[in-house]
């Protein structure tokens, strides 16, 4: 189905100057539309992403404002969701579930507050925020205060009836509460079923056990799982609940959402009063936007952006609804994750360790506003699970900053030019003979000599977290070695200005600028240093771990396995690639060229046994912008002393430490009667720790 996937529409509305061409383009958009509702309301399974899909309505509705004779009663524009599934069984919702209007930019939601404002004659306008969770919504029904009722959203008016599967999820009461407020004769709620990442996670693992396709993502993994035909199988599965919207109560009184979130409290149903935030303005509404768009890959779950709502429930009557969405609601998404492209090839790339990893080579497309080319393919086994092929349709996914990766391939996209892909027998840089494990994970060129793991070994000593050599990229790691000055980690302090002189794009100054870095890195600590290394599975924090423990070097090269394993976070696999490397004779020669050379180690971080750190079990959250340190910076502050930080406040935060332009934190903190310091008073605070 070529017409589904949004690169083949290249719909460009400028150029529509016509009824007529804006006829063919309106069949073409409902034609696409369709088909990524069934994918993604009935299959589970979307083959394009949120952002792409908006675009695709967006487009649509447009046209259809601008020629409305255009408009079908049967438009996707005038429904919500998709087609139920009838095995089932469905449900009549006493009130439509509507979708929400969808904005990426900061002006619209701007544009969304004055609208309110002017429809309801007030210039103070309360907000509520809340996350926007990837789930699937769902609407429960109590009667005298039972669960009678639970259906999926479906077109909007009719849904799936699950109240069998929905029985199977513990976080829902099958009879409310009532010790503060009697139950309603009947009430009427919304909410979102998700996966927590890691259960997600763990549910995917177990399916490949049993040789089973994975879910794409939680969203999908929860979708599946309340739709079963089978409550027993809902029943294995990890669900859990956020109760966010009354759709009706007989005999309430409430004045606001924000009561009725509390009220939900008390009736046993969950809702995530510690991520919700009643908002004074938009503009408040807009930092928590921020604050949780910072925060999203802390949380367990998965949120897509944000959801801003009136407070006040008799402007939301006053506002109205408009035929898909309501007027009085807005979702504030994040920067797009997903995007479709073209994978043009695949190539190998050989790692500090050995390890060869497949990567896409894909047609440039740009996803949350950087531009991704590249995706990483894991190893063989997921490239046949997964059956990605040369020249496939893919659904490309970035995270953070984490390197983007092929969620899958669009297969309907195929046209039988697709070339399938395998591991090369041989390393693609040094030519010699690989080997692969037998469940296909793991590819490796077992010559520790070969010249790309020699490349990445250096580029990794001289990274920032490591040995900080600033002026050694990876551009000029490869420079030096093409000239054949450096062939080690142990070799980048042989290095003499005059040679380095002589190179392309280096003069007198940046030789000795070079050189000057190499020699400051010198000094150096512990811990720096055994991350620098690159033993297998050593990160930074376990570098760490290992300074805090060993006073110094030799005592770490002298440990033997169980006398590791003892030690908390180092588990038989990492105490085993410990040993494995203070064993093996070349790497212990580049140490010692290294010690030589006349690097000195240092190790602030080492605490003598039983003796506790200054801030050991100290929670800190940080909120605003400080002077004197980045987030990072002060985040290591405390890490050092033995503390803690984290992104959210809670009843165990400690100290909550105030910057400029403080958001929700800083009233939470308050609330929770956490310490609040300026960042003067962390400064004192941490200076007065170092000289304990």
């Amino acid at each position: 189905m070529a017409e589904s996937n949004q690169k083949n529409l290249d719909i460009d509305l400028e150029k529509i100057t016509s009824e007529e061409e804006a006829k063919k383009a309106v069949a073409k958009l409902t034609k696409a539309i369709r088909y990524h509702n069934y994918r993604y309301y009935v299959m589970d399974d979307p083959v394009i992403s949120d952002a792409e899909y908006d675009k695709l309505m967006r487009q649509l509705q447009k046209l259809e404002q601008e020629y409305p004779d255009l408009q079908d009663p049967n438009s996707p524009t005038q429904r919500v969701g998709g087609e139920v599934k009838e095995e089932l069984g469905t449900v009549k919702h006493p009130t439509p579930l509507l979708s929400l209007k969808a904005a990426y930019k900061k002006e619209e939601i701007i544009n969304f507050s004055e609208t309110c404002q002017k429809e309801l004659n007030n210039n103070k306008i309360e907000y509520v925020a809340e996350p926007k969770y990837d789930g699937l919504s769902i609407e429960l029904i109590y009667e005298d205060g039972n669960l009678t009722t639970a259906a999926t959203r479906g077109d909007g008016n009719t849904g799936e009836n699950v109240l069998s599967n929905v029985k199977t999820i513990a976080e829902i009461p099958l009879k409310l509460r009532s010790e503060k407020n009697e139950s309603p004769a009947k009430l009427v709620v919304r909410g979102e079923v998700f996966m927590l990442k890691d259960e997600f996670n763990d549910f995917n693992k177990k399916r490949e056990g049993k040789g089973e396709d994975p879910f794409a993502n939680p969203r999908n993994a929860a979708a599946g799982s309340l739709r079963q035909l089978d409550p027993k199988t809902t029943a294995e599965r990890p669900l859990h609940v956020f109760i966010y919207e009354v759709l009706l109560c007989n005999g309430c009184d409430f004045e606001n959402h924000w009561q009725e979130l509390k009220a939900f409290e008390d009736y046993g149903l969950k809702v995530n009063m510690t991520q919700s935030q009643k908002c004074d303005d938009i503009h408040e509404a807009l930092r928590y936007y921020d604050e949780m768009a910072e925060k999203r890959d802390e949380l367990p779950y998965e949120i897509d952006g944000i959801v801003i709502k009136v407070n006040d429930l008799k402007d939301r009557d006053k506002m109205g609804v408009r035929q898909r969405d309501p007027r009085w609601a807005i979702a504030y998404k994040f920067k797009p994750r997903q995007g479709t492209t073209n994978l043009e090839n695949i190539k190998v790339q050989v790692g500090r360790t050995g390890k060869l990893t497949p990567v896409a080579k894909l047609e440039p497309l740009n996803i949350g506003g950087v531009q991704v080319s590249r995706a990483s393919l894991h190893n063989q086994s997921e490239v046949e699970k997964k059956d990605i092929r040369i020249g496939d349709t893919v659904l490309v996914e970035r995270a953070g900053d984490v390197i983007p990766y092929v969620v899958k391939p669009i297969k309907d996209e195929r046209d039988g030019s697709e070339k399938k892909f395998h591991m090369p027998d041989k390393c693609p840089v040094c030519n010699s003979e690989v080997v692969m494990s037998e469940d296909k994970k793991t590819t490796r060129c077992p010559n520790i000599n070969c010249r790309a793991q020699v490349r990445e070994r250096i580029i990794h000593f001289t990274q920032k977290a490591a040995m900080n050599i600033q002026g050694l990229g990876k551009r000029r790691v490869i420079q030096l070695m093409n000239a054949n000055l450096i062939d080690s980690i142990s070799s980048i302090y042989d290095l003499e200005k005059d040679e380095i002189a002589d190179l392309e794009r280096y003069g007198d100054k940046s030789a000795q600028n070079l050189i000057d870095e190499i020699e400051n890195s010198k000094e150096q600590t512990l811990q720096r240093f055994i991350y620098a290394l690159g033993i297998p599975l050593i990160g930074e924090h376990l570098a760490q771990v290992l300074a805090q423990n060993y006073k110094t070097l030799e005592d770490i090269k002298n440990a033997d396995k169980e006398e590791l394993e003892q030690i908390h976070e180092i588990g038989p696999e990492v105490a085993d690639s410990i040993t494995v490397f203070f064993s093996q004779e070349d790497n212990l020669e580049q140490i010692n060229k290294i010690l030589d050379a006349g690097v000195e180690l240092q190790n602030p971080a080492y605490r003598e046994k039983d003796k506790k750190l200054p801030l050991e079990g100290k929670k800190f959250v940080f909120t605003g912008a400080m002077d004197e340190w980045t987030r990072a910076e002060a985040k290591k502050l405390v890490e050092d002393l033995g503390g803690r930080a984290t992104s959210s406040v809670s009843g165990e935060t400690d100290y909550l430490v105030a910057g400029k332009d403080t958001g929700s934190k800083l009233d939470k903190a308050k609330e929770n009667d956490v310490t609040i310091l300026k960042e003067a008073e962390f400064k004192k605070l941490i200076d007065s720790k170092n000289e304990e």
